[in-house]
């Protein structure tokens, strides 16, 4: 059963292991400004005591966007087993995008303004501000490996940072490991 209450009725999940940073989070919040029905399809889970189960970050977007109710679905039945379960599976993502379908159906605009991450472009594709990056300069299209960390906090991006023997710039944030590969690109300004 849905229903709505006062956001003042329930509370955030202090051992919620999902966050979302800076303008991912801001375009959630955005999001919920521009199409707030979209909660009461999608309401906040909580349990008996009111402790959010599925849905932190949408609670904080909603008290940044300035809503006094939202809609909530209560999950009484699960155990203490049952509700960690839950907060976990409720933020994997099982499945895979269809991207063909994506680029024939879809506006890019539209699918990125919703909060879609397009990580995929050509090089005819790249917005200008990013052609002098050295991450787009593809004159190899072998596959690359990649993996991307998120940190919580600046002062664990520098301490990664430090810790690999990297500086930070300042307009992207990036750290390049190995380092033989930022030796290639030391030289280029972005």
């Amino acid at each position: 059963m849905i229903k709505e209450v006062k956001i003042s009725e329930i509370t955030e999940n202090p051992d919620n292991p999902r966050f979302i940073k800076d303008f991912k989070y801001k375009k959630l919040v955005q999001s919920i400004k521009e199409f707030p029905e979209m909660l009461k399809l999608r309401p906040i889970v909580v349990n008996e005591h009111n402790v959010i189960l599925g849905g932190n970050m949408r609670y904080k977007a909603c008290i940044e966007a300035g809503l006094k109710k939202v809609h909530i679905m209560y999950a009484n039945d699960l155990t203490i087993e049952q509700q960690k379960e839950f907060i976990i599976k409720d933020n994997v993502n099982f499945g895979e995008w269809d991207w063909d379908s994506l680029g024939n159906d879809w506006a890019y605009e539209e699918l990125e303004e919703w909060g879609l991450e397009l990580k995929f472009m050509g090089e005819n594709d790249a917005e200008e501000e990013w052609l002098d990056m050295p991450e787009f300069q593809q004159d190899d299209l072998t596959p690359v490996r990649q993996i991307i960390v998120s940190f919580k906090t600046d002062e664990d991006v520098q301490e990664f940072a430090n810790l690999v023997g990297q500086k930070l710039t300042d307009k992207t944030k990036s750290i390049w490991y190995p380092k033989q590969e930022i030796d290639e690109v030391k030289d280029l300004r972005y």
